[in-house]
Order: C-alpha cells, then sequence, then structure tokens
C-alpha cells in the first residue's frame, strides 16, 4: 500500500469512530465528560416572583391614587414564608432573592426611599412591576435548561446543582493504553547513560487526553519481538484502543506492524504524505478494536494525536469541534512533496483575526518549542512556498 494523503488519512480514522455506551456519574466528577441527556428544570425558574434589589414592596394601585408613604408591616429576609400586606398603605421592607406575596407588586430600592419612624416615603417616580423576576421568567417546570451533546462545563455544573440533577448521564470513555517501544528509552526518574533518553511520550499523551477525562494507562516495551506480539495479543482484548509510539518506522527492530499484522490487526494505512509523522500506521481487529501507531519522535507523536486521534475521540464522543484557521504571518518554504506541520505562536490581531507565526525548529525530535507555541499549522501538500497573509487550518495544542 503507498503512502496516502492527510485527508485520506483523517476519513479512514473518522470511519472508525464508535460509540462506547453510556454511564451515570456524580455531578462532582462530570467535568470536561460529554453530558448524553437533556437537562430539565424541576420548578419554575425562578420558583416564586422575586425582588432584584433590596428595599420594599408595595401595591402598585395605591401609588396610583397617590399614596407616597406606606407603613413598614415586617421585613422580611430571603428564604423566610412570603409577608402579604393588610390593606394597601402598607409595604415590606424586602430583602433580594425573598419570595414575594401576591398581595404585592411592585419594588422600590432603598436609594430611592426614605424611612422615618416605620414609615417610608417615596423620592422617584415608579413603574408597575420594577425590580422583579417574575417567577418561570427564566424558565417553566419541564422545560430543557442544557441540551444533551455538550462538554460539561462549571457553568452547566452550576445549573445541573440548582436543579438537583446530583447525577449525570455521559457519553462513556474508551480505554484507552498508551504504549511505548524502544530499548534506548528509561524512566523519567533514572539518569541515561550517553545513548539513552528519557521517556516522554507516554506522559505528555497521557496529560493531553485528561482534558477529556480519559484516564488511559501506560506500558513501555522493549524491542523483542515475542515480547510486543505477546503484550499485544493480552491488551487488544482488554482496551478499546491501543496508542503506540515508536517502531513503526523501517528500521531492523521496528517490529509493530508485522506483530499487528501476525495477531489479526489488519492494516487501514501506513504511512501518510506528511511531515512530521510520515511513519503513522492505524488498523483494527474484527471486534473494532483501533490501534493508532504512531512514530516514536515526540513531535510526530503530538502532533498525529491532536490532528488525528482528538478528532476520532470528539467524533465517538459527539463532540462537535469547528475546524479553526490563522492568518500565516511569515513565508514559509518547504520543497518536499509532503504535506507540513509547522509550529506556531497564535495571537489576534487589531482586526480581530487569529494570527499564526511559525517558529524555525530542527525537525521532529527537537521538541523543545511545543512549550512556547500554541499550534500547528496544516501546510498544504500542492505548494511549496507558503505567503505571509494567507489563510490555513489550525491545530491547538496548548490553548
Amino acid at each position: 500500500m503507498e503512502m496516502i494523503t492527510v485527508q485520506q488519512a483523517e476519513n479512514i480514522i473518522l470511519s472508525q469512530s464508535q460509540n462506547f455506551g453510556e454511564e451515570y456519574i456524580s455531578y462532582e466528577k462530570a467535568l470536561g465528560r460529554v453530558l448524553a441527556e437533556n437537562l430539565t428544570a424541576d420548578r419554575d425558574l425562578p420558583p416564586f416572583d422575586r425582588p432584584t434589589v433590596d428595599g420594599i414592596a408595595i401595591q402598585y394601585e395605591a401609588y396610583e391614587k397617590g399614596t407616597q408613604s406606606f407603613r413598614i408591616k415586617a421585613v422580611q429576609a430571603a428564604g423566610e414564608p412570603s409577608v402579604s400586606i393588610d390593606s394597601d398603605d402598607e409595604c415590606v421592607e424586602i430583602m433580594t432573592g425573598a419570595a414575594l406575596d401576591h398581595s404585592v407588586d411592585t419594588v422600590i430600592r432603598y436609594e430611592d426611599i426614605s424611612i422615618e419612624n416605620g414609615t417610608t416615603t417615596l423620592h422617584i417616580e415608579i413603574k408597575k412591576g420594577q425590580n422583579i423576576h417574575l417567577k418561570a421568567k427564566d424558565k417553566k417546570q419541564g422545560e430543557i435548561v442544557v441540551n444533551t451533546n455538550q462538554v460539561i462545563t462549571p457553568a452547566i455544573i452550576g445549573i445541573a446543582s440548582s436543579i438537583g440533577k446530583t447525577s449525570l448521564l455521559v457519553r462513556k470513555l474508551p480505554k484507552v493504553l498508551i504504549i511505548s517501544t524502544g530499548d534506548e528509552m528509561v524512566s523519567a526518574e533514572s539518569v541515561p547513560n550517553p545513548f539513552q533518553l528519557r521517556q516522554s511520550n507516554g506522559i505528555t499523551i497521557q496529560s493531553v487526553l485528561k482534558k477529556y477525562g480519559v484516564q488511559a494507562e501506560t506500558l513501555h516495551l522493549n524491542d523483542d519481538y515475542n515480547e510486543i506480539k505477546k503484550e499485544l495479543s493480552r491488551c487488544i482484548h482488554e482496551y478499546d484502543v491501543l496508542l503506540m509510539s515508536g517502531g513503526v518506522s523501517m528500521g531492523k527492530f521496528d517490529y509493530l506492524p508485522k506483530a499487528c499484522e501476525e495477531l489479526g490487526i489488519e492494516k487501514l494505512f501506513h504511512k501518510i504524505k506528511q511531515r512530521p509523522g510520515k511513519p503513522f500506521w492505524f488498523g483494527k481487529n474484527s471486534d473494532h478494536k483501533l490501534v493508532f501507531a504512531f512514530p516514536g519522535n515526540p513531535v510526530s507523536v503530538f502532533m498525529c494525536l491532536h490532528r488525528y486521534f482528538l478528532p476520532w475521540l470528539e467524533k465517538s464522543m459527539g463532540i462537535e469541534n469547528p475546524q479553526q484557521f490563522a492568518v500565516l504571518q511569515n513565508d514559509i518554504d518547504f520543497p518536499f512533496s509532503l504535506q507540513y506541520f509547522a509550529q506556531v505562536k497564535l495571537q489576534v490581531n487589531q482586526l480581530g483575526q487569529l494570527t499564526a507565526e511559525s517558529v524555525n525548529t530542527n525537525g521532529s525530535g527537537d521538541f523543545s518549542h511545543l512549550a512556547d507555541t500554541d499550534a500547528f499549522i496544516e501546510l498544504p501538500l500542492e505548494q511549496n512556498i507558503f505567503k505571509k497573509g494567507d489563510v490555513f487550518k489550525i491545530w491547538k495544542y496548548n490553548l
């Protein structure tokens, strides 16, 4: 199978999106998950007429007849039973958010009255019904307050709390295992010898997935064909998705493609016309378990994760994320027949446009610049020269 284009790779991967079912979880743990039900008001919102200011509540009819002074019958705080007036020359001193009785229909701020010896006098003209948040003005009982199929934000958790919805139905997440390979890789805690490198891909992928609530596990395999095959055979049954880094290029110790195919994991593609990340291998088994096998270079892993895996995850979760674009701020010359993903710093200009300035890096092994850039800009295969002012797709990672 020959190299495919970025668009072909995206189409193949997105065609493998899946629904992993639904589950109820506590609203306290729901941040970042995808809501799988409509949230409805359990009662009218607000549940009663209530003042929006501190002041007094009167019957407007009395004011219409010319009454300007009102005797204070009682003081009512929020959360207390409502107080009625017995005659229209009375008023109730009332606090913001308290329940208005039906005998009063207009609220005047403390700033617009004076109080002396238990009597208040108005100093302004007033309108009937002023300063009142009416019952059911926001939502009626049974009306939808939050629509399904959206990422749960702090605001949605607050709304859920206000309607007593402490358990939320959410989309189930896939069970993900991150596998790194390579004899030259040692743990982050250890001191490498002059020919070794500390592992970073596993923890990087794990950290990206936490944003979606995916608690991925990690495993490191050495470049031993039998060990790789044995572990793959076990893991493909236990997990929905294997995210692998390393072992897919053309080196003598790059065993993953052969091991996968011997285990009945069908290759859907191997190699994309792109830089970084050309040797990407993608496949599935008969149970629709997926293997994303990225090249081992940290920048390749990072780019492939954001360009291919996260869109697959979002589609599987029902998250709609509109494609973003930015205006290139400097000329780029890329003389290869590959789709180029350049690291860029994003800013917003005075016209409100998102702009992208590319950063010179030393290839896919140089991941130091990922800390001070924000996105990859996707530069099309058909061109070699990309001009300042041109607009291209971007894939954000640090924002």
